[in-house]
């Protein structure tokens, strides 16, 4: 069985490991072990914290498989964006150069840097890795945090968003970035990825342009990616835009990945799910619906991919005793829980 739980100190080679794997152009892990260490400690502060509204905690999670001890994933979120360091993107909007006694009428893509999502929840740092991906892995390690989100509200803000890994070769090399290191960064993006994912942003502010960028001043090759995913990435994509998650226009500053939003309230694995006391009952269990199940604890958090029977006579929830020791849960206490597959 896979769990998911809280990341701990203890799991930092694991975390490395899957640092490395990800590659360049997965900013939230650069393969850095100071780094890496905070964001373990941060996390760990994090869930032990008595929250009433977000603020600059982040909620790093593992998964494990309970059989062999190994951790094979993680996905994070981040309670708010851009309190502390900058939080930018470009927005993709439109200019007009008209003349109406010559009758020329032009419409012009253009690219402004802004910081329109400081404040927001960001759903992050989600990677799988290769020999785990299979079942329904990938989709719980993305889909728990919802559940998470919901059940804790007080922790996050009502928008939450993803930033996409945008399109770039296997040495690093991004057609988009290219374009701003020869008119302005004078370096490559593998460094630039890596300073941002350290947090040594100040760059940005110093060497960015300030002023709106015309599209159609970029190469064709920096054009044509702008709002597109890496090619590993496209099955994380269409996971969130079946939930809601859409795109408004922002894309990423290095890579021109796009970014999607969605309101917590309106995300469909949020929508279906349903809070309710269970019941440990192996044959009734059993009977139930494959469902994205999590305990309502922080500190000792837990999710599961497991069978739920709900009684609706008796309003609980059914689940197994493996189900149930893995979720840290006895007898009465509350799960919240949502089918994987929803009509």
């Amino acid at each position: 069985m896979k769990v998911i739980r809280p990341i701990a100190l203890s799991d930092y080679d694991e975390l490395y490991n899957i640092a490395v794997e990800s590659g360049i152009g997965f900013t939230s892990l650069p393969v850095n072990e100071a780094l890496l260490r905070r964001k373990i400690e941060q996390s760990e502060i994090a869930f032990k914290e008595q929250v009433d509204k977000p603020a600059n905690q982040s909620y790093l999670f593992v998964m494990e498989d309970t059989d062999s001890h190994e951790v094979v994933g993680t996905s994070g979120i981040a309670a708010t964006v851009g309190l502390e360091d900058s939080f930018y993107h470009y927005h993709c909007g439109k200019v007009v150069h008209a003349s109406r006694e010559l009758k020329i009428h032009n419409t012009v893509d253009i690219l402004t840097l802004c910081n329109d999502y400081t404040g927001v929840s960001e759903i992050c740092t989600l990677f799988l890795k290769e020999n785990a991906r299979q079942g329904s892995n990938g989709r719980l390690l993305s889909k728990f945090r919802f559940l998470f989100m919901l059940e804790h509200q007080t922790r996050f803000s009502e928008t939450v968003i993803a930033e996409m890994r945008g399109v770039s070769d296997e040495n690093g090399t991004s057609p988009f970035w290219q374009w701003l290191e020869e008119h302005f960064f004078s370096m490559d993006f593998p460094t630039a990825d890596y300073l941002t994912g350290i947090g040594d942003k100040v760059f940005i502010a110093e060497l960015m342009p300030k002023y709106p960028i015309y599209v159609s001043l970029l190469s064709k090759a920096a054009q044509a990616v702008i709002g597109q995913v890496h090619e590993k990435t496209r099955p994380a994509l269409q996971l969130l835009q079946q939930e809601g998650f859409i795109s408004r226009g922002y894309v990423d500053i290095f890579d021109g990945g796009p970014t999607v939003e969605a309101n917590l309230q309106h995300i469909r694995t949020a929508q279906a799910s349903r809070k309710l006391p269970i019941k440990i009952d192996q044959q009734k269990g059993a009977e139930g619906v494959l469902c994205y199940v999590i305990n309502t604890q922080v500190k000792n958090f837990r999710a599961v991919s497991t069978e739920v029977y709900v009684d609706k006579e008796q309003n609980v929830a059914y689940i197994s005793a493996q189900s149930a020791a893995a979720l840290l849960v006895s007898e009465n206490d509350p799960i919240r829980f949502a089918p994987t597959k929803i009509i």
